[in-house]
């Protein structure tokens, strides 16, 4: 073999050695590359235990917080009883309304005196027998007595007449008194029985049951099924057509509210008693005209509810984020930051929660002005207590705006709080929560209502908040909590007629049983007439006149009352 074949085989072999080692190479990195993917893997779910470790961590808190209140939180080591002592709690004042002296309390009430008279023994001098001069009367004391309800029976006897002359000659002239229209033909409901059980079932929220114990006690036993036919017959019958008035003028307004709230039907078509409907809440907004407050029950919560409801109305609807008020067509939806605010604060750990105060613009605390962390190493605020902070600051500012006309409100907003939103949107982008926490979901939350969220910038009568329609919400669930379900959907829809009926005579500044009293009272002669349903609307001036005093119902009565002057 010559040099040159030496050579070759030399340079084969050394070929062959270097494919091993690029093998080798090649396995090498094959084995790292599936180490890598194996620790990638493994932080992946490291990261994903301690998130559902935190996820976990929260709901615990969260269940003890319920079941527990405040006692889920007590340490007993005295390290923890240290740090506790020295929380500082952010400060706050409270604007003190001033005491109103008895005479502004009692100032509507009617006054009797009544005169404490001398005894005839106490009318003679003690000295000289001599007759006593009165010389006038000393105010001792003062106090209020108070009559429980009186319940009659009054007989409406129709007087009768007849010409005797007429009579001689065979002609019978006979003529009867006009008695007062019945309020439901062979029943002895009155008007004021009616208004009197309405008020007490919407307004005091007694349920029929405790009103039928009540009643016995001056002497009437009315059985609850009686008072719900009666509730149920003139709410259809004579509330109705007021209710359905409002709904046409609630969609000529150019800014709604809108919420809904759960209830329960015990009997209804396609239904299970268990199953959940709904109330539905609409109102009208800070426009300047005169309130409408409309309730709407329906079997469900989809769109499509809202949606029928509000055909016609083109406007901002003020509502929370639920996903059913996209399908309203032709509105501006205006998201609740109240809402917003809620989900940051319950990210907050329970044991920092207690030092915040969720400020609203008619609450009579007063905060001071909230500060915002500026420098990203101020770790006065944990990431979940930025949201709030930001949240209360606008909330701050809207309290100082919420007397200012509508377009220097809106100017006011643009100069104010256009800076809060800016900052508030870029530390949401800064922030990296923990998948699944509550954090995130505030986060998510507020992403993906960034626009409607600052909807309210666009006119100067929209509210920050949704927070008049939850106030309405909360007066049908405190009903709700005494009576628990409506027996039928009839129930429910009558009681929807009534909380709106009820609510508007409460934003109207009326007395609710004397309006309750006056539309019964009318709506038996009126109910066919158009002119005569807008002359018993809770803003007329009629209904003004007479319904914003004390109750009255010994001087107006069915047989003596005067008709509408239409």
């Amino acid at each position: 073999m010559g040099g040159t074949d030496i050579l070759k085989e030399q340079i084969r072999l050394l070929e062959a050695v270097i494919e091993q080692q690029k093998a080798l190479i090649q396995t090498q990195e094959a084995r790292l590359a599936e180490k890598d993917a194996a620790i990638a893997d493994l932080k992946k779910l490291v990261n994903e235990l301690q998130s559902l470790k935190a996820n976990l961590e929260e709901t615990l808190e969260e269940l003890r917080r319920q079941f527990f209140g405040t006692r889920s939180e007590k340490k007993t080591d005295k390290a923890s009883d240290e740090n506790a002592r020295k929380i500082e709690v952010k400060s706050h004042t409270r604007e003190r309304r001033p005491k109103k002296k008895r005479e502004e309390l009692y100032a509507n009430l009617p006054v009797k005196d009544v005169i404490i008279p001398l005894s005839e023994q106490q009318r003679r001098c003690e000295y000289c027998n001599a007759q006593m001069s009165v010389i006038g009367y000393t105010t001792v004391r003062e106090e209020l007595r108070i009559t429980p309800a009186v319940v009659e029976r009054i007989r409406y006897k129709q007087e009768a007449a007849v010409c005797p002359e007429c009579k001689k000659d065979g002609e019978g002239i006979l003529v009867k008194a006009s008695t007062p229209t019945a309020l439901m033909a062979h029943s002895p409901a009155s008007p004021s029985a009616v208004a009197y059980i309405m008020f007490h079932k919407t307004f005091m929220g007694t349920p029929y049951y405790r009103q039928e114990a009540g009643l016995l006690q001056p002497g009437l036993n009315l059985p609850r099924e009686t008072m719900a036919n009666w509730y149920i017959h003139c709410a259809q019958e004579y509330f109705y057509p007021v209710y359905e008035r409002m709904h046409e003028l609630l969609l000529k307004r150019d800014i709604i509210h809108a919420d809904e709230t759960v209830c329960q039907v015990l009997r209804e078509d396609g239904k299970d008693a268990e199953s959940t409907s709904y109330m539905w809440i609409y109102l009208s907004g800070s426009d300047g005209l005169s309130p409408i407050v409309r309730y709407d029950y329906q079997p469900g919560r989809g769109g499509r509810y809202p949606q029928e409801f509000l055909e016609g109305f083109s406007g901002m609807l003020q509502c929370d984020g639920y996903q059913g008020y996209n399908k309203v067509n032709d509105v501006i939806l205006v998201c609740c930051l109240a809402h917003c605010r809620r989900k940051f604060y319950e990210a907050v750990p329970a044991k920092r929660r207690k030092s915040w105060k969720l400020l609203d613009i008619n609450s009579e605390e007063a905060i001071p002005e909230p500060s915002i962390p500026k420098d990203p190493t101020d770790k006065s605020l944990i990431p979940a207590e930025t949201g709030p902070a930001c949240c209360n600051k606008l909330f701050f500012l809207e309290r100082e705006l919420k007397d200012l006309a509508p377009e220097e409100r809106k100017a006011r907003r643009e100069e104010k709080e256009t800076a809060v939103w800016e900052e508030f949107w870029t530390w949401l982008s800064s922030l990296q929560p923990a998948g699944g926490s509550k954090l995130e979901k505030a986060v998510n939350y507020a992403q993906n209502h960034r626009e409607t969220l600052c909807s309210y910038l666009l006119d100067g009568r929209c509210e920050i908040s949704n927070n008049a329609a939850e106030r309405r919400a909360k007066s049908y669930a405190i009903g709700r909590k005494a009576f628990l379900f409506h027996t039928s959907a009839a129930g429910a829809q009558a009681s929807a007629v009534m909380y709106s009926i009820t609510e508007t005579a409460k934003a109207n500044k009326l007395n609710v049983f004397q309006y309750l009293y006056m539309v019964l009272l009318y709506m038996p002669d009126y109910k066919n007439e158009p002119a005569g349903i807008e002359m018993l609307l809770p803003w007329s001036n009629f209904i003004k006149e007479r319904c914003t005093g004390l109750i009255d119902i010994e001087n107006i009565t069915p047989e003596n009352h005067d008709p509408l002057p239409l």
